[in-house]
């Protein structure tokens, strides 16, 4: 498939720049037979009894920098990914790029070592304290390129699952971000379950396809785990015939995965799995997701995954009714095709 054929035109006034009043305040859309108008906090009437949600416990960490140059001029820095205690990688905003070598100097005073350069990816090290540290300490919440605004106090809650707890993703997985505990407690007594699996979402998310030909697309790579219990859980809910919910394409790609890999078990590790029509999916049956930026490697996932012109009518009826877009804005319900 080509890529101009992912591409649609969307107002921009549908670019969610806040969070909802409330979490499950958020319009979701259900696709069926037809098209259902609900709101988040109604998810349980289109879930089953014996349903499984699995849920990305990523954690977003402050990883968007600000200092100069030794040489005096200003840069951002975002890290990309904590390598070590010391260590990192990052993507760096400067009007001339840093030498391997040079220094950057950040609000506490911290010097920030330029070490390698690979792929516009920079290698660093924090010298005098540690990454996450000096994160927790002067990092700010990286929101998205398309919100235009400053972070404020709200978006380090916000911008946040409720279940977050495994520090490494620079963008969070936005389906999670419209659960409460409420919601996820009234879930349980409905007796729809939920487990969690950890995929630390990079800064590469944002990053549109770039060749006409997608399958010629290279996916950036990203950690993630999954444990023996939640493996257990997807088995044991297959067998009684109950459903996989992933919440997120972090979950899909991280549920697929595994299964490519051939061992449902507990594992660990990188994933550049990139899933475009015609993929084959093994265990996800059902996905929650918001919707996504034209030409995505995830707006292919949920092509992929409902079906091309599936795809196409959802997002035109999302635009004419009105829905909000990307990390701050609604979401979709949505069984496999």
């Amino acid at each position: 498939m080509k890529l101009s054929e992912f591409d649609f035109e969307l107002p921009k006034s549908l670019i969610a720049q806040h969070p909802s009043a409330n979490r499950t305040d958020s319009r979701l859309l259900v696709l069926k037979d037809n098209f259902i108008n609900s709101t988040f906090s109604q998810l349980g009437d289109y879930l089953k009894p014996n349903d499984l949600l699995v849920l990305n416990d990523t954690k977003v960490i402050p990883a968007r920098l600000f200092g100069q140059k030794d040489s005096g001029g200003k840069v951002e820095v975002l890290i990309e990914r904590v390598v070590s205690e010391h260590e990192a990688f990052s993507m760096i905003k400067a009007s001339r790029s840093p030498k391997i070598g040079s220094y950057i100097i950040l609000e506490n005073k911290v010097r920030l070592k330029i070490c390698d350069k690979n792929a516009g990816i920079y290698s660093v090290s924090f010298e005098s304290d540690s990454v996450l540290n000096t994160l927790n300490e002067v990092g700010h919440i990286p929101l998205p390129p398309y919100i235009d605004r400053e972070d404020v106090k709200e978006d380090a809650k916000r911008y946040q699952t409720i279940y977050a707890q495994n520090n490494g993703a620079v963008a969070a997985p936005t389906a999670g971000l419209h659960f409460d505990e409420s919601l996820l407690s009234s879930l349980k007594e409905q007796g729809i379950d939920h487990t969690f699996l950890t995929l630390h979402v990079g800064a590469g998310t944002f990053q549109p396809v770039k060749v006409e030909n997608i399958e010629n697309h290279k996916m950036h790579s990203e950690y993630y785990e999954i444990s023996q219990e939640a493996v257990d859980k997807i088995v044991k809910t297959k067998a009684m015939g109950g459903r996989i919910i992933a919440v997120g394409t972090t979950a899909v790609r991280t549920l697929e995965s595994i299964a490519l890999n051939g061992d449902l078990s507990s594992q660990k590790g990188e994933t550049d799995i990139f899933i475009y029509p015609g993929f084959e999916f093994r265990i996800v049956d059902v996905l929650i997701t918001n919707f996504h930026l034209p030409k995505s490697s995830l707006l292919m996932l949920v092509s992929a995954f409902i079906g091309f012109e599936e795809m196409l009518q959802s997002y035109q009826y999302a635009i004419k009714e009105k829905y909000r877009f990307f990390s701050y804005g609604d979401a979709m319900l949505l069984e496999k095709n």
